[in-house]
């Protein structure tokens, strides 16, 4: 018996088959190993490509990639580990995974010992910093623990010497990659900590590297010594670059993004800033005397003062100054009332000057008059033939009159 089936819109169909993958647990969390084809990343941040094996291929999508991923962008050709959650591109019917993190494989182990390691210490409160001493501001001693023959060793001195040249800085060598690290970074921080005079703080520093290059700070013990040491001198970790985190890290008193940062972090007094201090120190004794000095000047004036006041000589001195100081404001008064009367004659001069009919002239105006010397005002007040005069600024003009045009009236 034929049965009829059931006729489904494209769109319904991918609506149902994407909430049909969304209901199975087991595929909106998991992980997908593969090699990376035809990446890229658009205008929009976010990145598309496809993740395939021998015999499949799956496209996937990671949204927002330019914000959150912090590592390098995967090429053709990768083996990545991306994790996310599978489901379906409606408008365009892909099946896809939408990717929350991506990165290369073959690390995953050690993301995973690192995270449940840092657990563990974390909840044995390990990196709790009530115990840890707080980081000196003007540090004598400096110490230094990485292995001689890196670059983070020079880019640390170069920037203590150069903001803070009076501190003392004392390496203390050790291994910072492999196996034999961490006991001899343990050693190289005991050994700091039992001298004579032991450094104000220490900094434990490395240049870059894979995770596997850093492994070495993942070290349980080496973060057991360094959260120990923290209780009784200061260390600094300034480990890989800015987005590197390991154990030492959490352990440390304070965390810097790179050796350069761990060695600014630990000089905050600049010698620029140590010479501003002294300059105003300086300047602030020199007015402490200068104060005392005047004030000894002023009591030896008042005494000097006290005594003229008691001589003749001084009323006579006083009777003078007071006669002088009297002509000499009765003739300022007289300046003040002639310059006063001086400024209204000017003020007058000026207003009669622009009432003149020679200002008025200046302006580009004419006076007009008849052969009598009348003043002509109206146009009917001549005829065509007649002579007349033009005074201009400079100069007069006689002519004939030739037109006469009478105004239009509205």
């Amino acid at each position: 018996m034929f049965t009829e089936l059931k006729r489904w819109r494209i769109s319904d169909l991918n609506r149902y088959v994407r909430d049909r993958l969304e209901e199975d647990y087991r595929l909106q969390e998991l992980e997908a190993e593969g090699e990376v084809s035809n990446f890229r990343v658009p205008g929009s941040g976010h990145a598309y490509f496809t993740l395939k094996d021998a015999s499949a291929a799956i496209r996937c999508v990671m949204f927002g990639f330019t914000r959150e991923h912090a590592g390098p962008k995967p090429k053709d050709g990768d083996q990545v580990v991306v994790r996310g959650r599978v489901t379906l591109y409606e408008a365009g019917g892909d099946y896809q995974i939408i990717c929350d993190r991506i990165r290369p494989a073959g690390i995953g182990d050690l993301y995973t010992q690192f995270e449940r390691l840092k657990a563990k210490l974390y909840a044995e409160g390990l990196f709790d910093t009530a115990d840890k001493l707080p980081i000196p501001e003007r540090p004598a001693v400096i110490g230094v623990v990485t292995s001689p023959s890196t670059a983070a060793l020079q880019d640390v001195l170069n920037v203590i010497n150069r903001r803070n040249p009076l501190a003392r800085v004392i390496l203390s060598p050790a291994l910072v990659q492999g196996e034999g690290a961490p006991p001899q970074i343990m050693a190289a921080l005991r050994l700091l900590e039992q001298l004579a005079q032991p450094p104000d703080v220490i900094l434990l520093v490395r240049g870059g590297g894979s995770m596997e290059d850093l492994w070495c700070f993942n070290d349980e013990a080496l973060a057991r010594a360094v959260a120990d040491l923290t209780a009784r001198v200061p260390v600094v970790s300034g480990v890989g670059h800015e987005i590197d985190t390991t154990l030492v890290d959490f352990a440390a008193s304070l965390r810097a993004p790179t050796p350069s940062a761990a060695a600014e972090l630990v000089t905050p007094v600049t010698i620029d800033d140590l010479r501003y201090v002294l300059e105003v120190a300086s300047v602030r004794l020199n007015g402490a005397y200068a104060g005392i000095l005047d004030a000894g000047r002023q009591e030896l004036a008042w005494a000097r003062l006290n005594l003229l006041r008691h001589s003749p000589r001084a009323r006579v001195d006083s009777a003078r100054q007071m006669i002088d100081s009297l002509e000499a404001r009765l003739e300022q008064a007289t300046r003040t009332g002639l310059s006063l009367r001086r400024t209204r004659l000017e003020g007058q001069a000026r207003a009669l000057e622009s009432l003149s009919p020679r200002a008025t002239l200046a302006r580009g105006y004419a006076i007009v008059t008849d052969s009598n010397g009348g003043v002509l005002r109206d146009v009917r007040m001549v005829t065509v033939g007649d002579t007349i005069r033009i005074q201009l600024q400079q100069g007069r003009l006689r002519a004939t009159v030739e037109q006469a045009e009478e105004p239009d009236h509205e």
